[in-house]
């Protein structure tokens, strides 16, 4: 279901879309885990429902603490002066779904990613550039022999595979060189 939810978190309630983030009073929820709040309100296309069935799962990004808050009480003629302050312990979640279970919201970015990776497998098969088993010292003296369109597939496969960003600079550099 796309649209809105309103939830409550912590006494307090919230407009919240799928993969908005938020940073809400602290909660007893470890970092990575998902958790459900509970759900007042769902809406969108013109539509609410009071009483809804649906569920929204969210993710614990991280705890943080807030904006520090200067607090100062002064009275005239008698020389008082308190200075304080705070920051409020916080955490911000991901809205990762309304409406559907987290299972079926997990599973939709993985087939997604092993669909990608036997297209750039080919791409790195048909240069005979293995990139994934070499060395970033290995990829920068051997990227120096490789042709423009050599350097462009094993750069492509570095992206969809490991994301060394010593190997993509080295493969980078050498691209410019050939250009």
């Amino acid at each position: 279901m796309s649209g809105y939810a309103i939830i409550s978190l912590g006494g307090k309630q919230y407009r919240v879309q799928e993969g908005e983030w938020l940073l809400v009073d602290r909660l007893n929820v470890d970092e990575g885990k998902t958790l459900e709040p509970r759900v007042l309100l769902t809406g969108g296309n013109g539509a609410t429902d009071l009483e809804p069935s649906a569920t929204v799962t969210a993710r614990v990004v991280g705890h943080e603490l807030g904006k520090k808050i200067r607090i100062g009480k002064y009275k005239k003629r008698t020389g008082y002066k308190r200075h304080n302050g705070h920051r409020s312990r916080l955490t911000r979640i991901e809205i990762e779904s309304i409406g559907a279970s987290a299972k079926k919201a997990a599973t939709k970015p993985k087939a997604e990613k092993a669909e990608a990776k036997p297209e750039t497998k080919v791409e790195a098969s048909a240069t005979g550039i293995d990139v994934a088993s070499m060395t970033i010292a290995e990829i920068t003296e051997a990227a120096t022999g490789w042709s423009k369109a050599e350097i462009e597939a094993a750069l492509a496969a570095e992206h969809d595979g490991k994301a060394r960003k010593g190997a993509i600079t080295a493969l980078e550099s050498a691209l410019e060189e050939k250009s």
